[in-house]
């Protein structure tokens, strides 16, 4: 059972990590682009090249924190009926608990907030701990010395693992069962 939550958390990891950076990215190179045509077309040399790429930096982790919730969402249909090392996750109907075959993001949403709500828990608790260990140990005024987007992805993939494993417990529409 251990081996499946890991294959499961490992596939959602990659799904979110891919769909949230390269729709971040995508963002934030149509925002720089905007910004460029915005200022006449500049031609591009050192320090326009520069500028260019101090804007993308700017945005990208504005946009990330953006694309991650909708990465987040859109996450959560794959990881049900996928057979992984004998077992799966499968979605039931509100009323008769019948398997949802295929599944749709309408079919998700009382299952997404539940999830959601669990990240945003097990994130909180892990910002608590982080926080106390920065205090103790480090030299750090304020959480906002080092907490961002980068910190925030890393604290939700930790979460995501957990959260599997708690997912079939507290919501009664998801099981595991064997295949």
């Amino acid at each position: 059972m251990t081996k499946f939550y890991l294959f499961l958390w490992l596939r959602w990891c990659l799904r979110i990590f891919a769909c949230s950076v390269i729709l971040a990215t995508l963002a934030s190179v149509l925002i720089t682009a905007y910004v460029y045509i915005n200022q006449n077309l500049p031609a591009l040399n050192k320090e326009v090249v520069e500028a260019l790429f101090e804007v993308f930096k700017f945005w990208f982790p504005i946009t990330w924190s953006l694309t991650l919730l909708l990465a987040l969402f859109r996450s959560l249909k794959y990881i049900f009926n996928s057979c992984l090392n004998g077992y799966k996750l499968e979605l039931l109907t509100c009323k008769e608990d019948e398997v949802i075959e295929v599944i749709g993001y309408g079919d998700l949403l009382k299952v997404w907030r539940r999830w959601f709500m669990l990240i945003i828990w097990l994130v909180g608790t892990q910002m608590v701990v982080a926080l106390m260990f920065t205090n103790v140990f480090t030299s750090f005024n304020s959480v906002f010395d080092w907490f961002d987007i980068y910190f925030l992805f890393a604290f939700v993939l930790v979460s995501g693992y957990l959260s599997f494993i708690l997912l079939a417990g507290r919501c009664k529409r998801v099981k595991v069962s064997s295949c």
